[in-house]
């Protein structure tokens, strides 16, 4: 076994079309991608008299998000959108509140057996640019309940 630097724009992400038999759509165009595995922690104070000074805590929740960010990508003939950011935009739906908020994600690196699942909410962040860029796609996943893994076939 040799560890590896494992390059962050490895990285696949695909979004489920939340069929029984899903269909999953790669996401294109990416430029940056974080995961933040601590993002809506949150903890409670156990320190008291008995501490001795030394700050004590439990985590009562945990949380996590993947933020991404890229280019807009369509096809040049049919101006139809990349299949993932297609997927992406119909999860963040203005429709789709409550349980309905909610669409199926996973990523992975290519050295990885195991694809990390979430189920998320998503959120679409602005789109745009000036006098000289390419428009933007950049989107937020923030996981609900606990992560799952599936292998990969």
């Amino acid at each position: 076994m040799t560890l590896v630097k494992v390059n962050a724009r490895d990285i696949i992400i695909e979004a489920s079309d939340g069929a029984a038999t899903p269909t999953w759509a790669e996401i294109g165009g990416l430029t940056s991608v974080t995961v933040n595995a601590s993002e809506n922690e949150e903890t409670a104070d156990t320190t008291d008299f008995d501490s001795d000074g030394a700050y004590e805590q439990d985590i009562m929740q945990r949380g996590a998000t993947l933020e991404m960010e890229g280019f807009l990508k369509k096809d040049d003939a049919t101006g139809v959108l990349d299949p993932g950011q297609a997927q992406v935009t119909t999860n963040a739906g203005q429709d789709a509140l409550g349980v309905a908020s909610h669409a199926m994600y996973r990523f992975r690196y290519p050295v990885d057996d195991t694809w990390t699942v979430w189920d998320a909410t998503t959120t679409v962040g602005e789109q745009g640019g000036g006098n000289n860029d390419k428009t933007s796609f950049n989107a937020t996943l923030t996981r609900s309940g606990r992560s799952t893994t599936e292998a990969v076939v």
